[in-house]
């Protein structure tokens, strides 16, 4: 019986041990609401800059072609060499156009001759057909004589003046100030006007023409800023050029035309800068992207990091009733991507979630970040 006893009080004391560990256990912490900021979307002013491809030409380049047939017999400059306006670059074999002068002027001299006994015969031929010795038929064929003279004599005179001038092409000049460039053609080379590349070209690269285009929306939208093509040409701020390889280019240029006309094919229309060259580091032909500032008034501004993107589209959270609603937003890139400019998708006085949207669902409960007061304590006292 006693044993009974003992286990029935082992029993009880198992119990309420563990009751009291029960007991013991603290109850689970209460989860959290996480928190997010958000913001009133409002208008705003901001410089945008676009890029446009653009290729880069000398203010002038020039083809030079020969303008007479021959053999080059002399090759006066260098690629890449500086020229002034009138400098030889080629020299073409002058000795047939040399004996062609030296014909052209002999004929001269002939036709003179000839002029000179045209006219001595019809003189004599009217002297005597005022004594009535000959009859005026004579004296009309003497006259034609003397007219035919002068005609060969005019002649003779053009074709010096033009055997003159194809030896004077035989000298190939430069026709402006610039750079050499390439010269495909060596020292014995046949030339002509018919050639299907130039002798060279020379490029005038003082100052660097760029040509880009834009689309009619966008010439739109920057004769509206300004009131008209023209104001725009005379107010708009200096653009900047970005190289091929990336890299700025330090000087800063002005767009100076632009074109009247829409190309059919592309829906764009040109426009030209001029930059700068005076350390020559622009060559023509070459390429890049002009970086052309341009002023948005009354722009929904929104920072990047309260975007995602899907496929290349662009999402926000929008907060309606509380919770996150997802809304697809059309958005223009500006200060170097930290900041979107909304164009399509959101309006003025829109809240959305500026942070974590990354690990938001459509319909999570929005619970916005306040600023806590400071906390006074009992050995704090309020100043009066």
């Amino acid at each position: 019986m006693s044993k009974k006893v003992c286990k029935v009080k082992q029993g009880l004391l198992l119990l309420c041990c563990m009751v009291a560990a029960t007991g013991c256990k603290q109850a689970p912490p209460a989860q959290m609401e996480t928190e997010y900021e958000v913001m009133t979307v409002s208008p705003a002013d901001r410089m945008i800059s676009s890029a446009y491809s653009a290729t880069i030409r000398g203010r002038q380049d020039i083809d030079i072609y020969p303008q007479v047939s021959g053999t080059l017999t002399k090759v006066c400059v260098t690629e890449g060499q500086r020229v002034k306006n009138g400098q030889t670059l080629f020299i073409i074999d002058q000795v047939p156009y040399e004996a062609a002068l030296q014909t052209a002027v002999a004929n001269v001299e002939s036709a003179k001759a000839s002029l000179a006994t045209a006219q001595l015969t019809y003189d004599s031929k009217e002297e005597l057909y005022k004594e009535n010795v000959i009859s005026s038929f004579d004296l009309s064929t003497a006259k034609n004589s003397l007219l035919a003279a002068k005609a060969q004599l005019a002649q003779a005179k053009a074709q010096e003046v033009s055997a003159r001038n194809n030896l004077s092409y035989t000298v190939v000049k430069s026709p402006a100030d610039g750079v050499v460039g390439t010269l495909p053609y060596r020292v014995g080379a046949l030339v002509s006007s018919a050639l299907a590349q130039p002798l060279t070209t020379v490029s005038d690269n003082s100052d660097m023409y760029v040509y880009f285009s834009m689309t009619e929306n966008q010439l739109l939208g920057l004769i509206r800023q300004y009131g008209s093509k023209e104001e725009a040409l005379k107010n708009m701020p200096a653009i900047d050029l970005q190289l091929n390889d990336k890299s700025a280019y330090s000087e800063r240029g002005q767009i100076e035309s632009i074109s009247g006309v829409i190309d059919r094919s592309t829906g764009t229309v040109s426009l030209r800068a001029v930059f700068p060259n005076k350390e020559g580091l622009l060559h023509s032909g070459g390429a890049g992207n002009v970086i052309l500032p341009v002023q948005k008034t009354d722009a929904l501004v929104i920072p990047q990091v309260a975007t995602y993107e899907i496929q290349d589209k662009v999402y926000v959270f929008k907060v309606v009733d509380g919770k996150a609603q997802s809304a697809h937003v059309q958005v223009t890139r500006v200060n170097g991507g930290k900041e979107y400019i909304v164009d399509n998708g959101l309006q003025a006085g829109d809240r959305i979630v500026t942070e974590g949207v990354g690990l938001l669902r459509e319909g999570t409960p929005i619970r916005e970040k306040t600023t806590s007061e400071p906390v006074v304590t009992d050995n704090q006292t309020k100043e009066e």
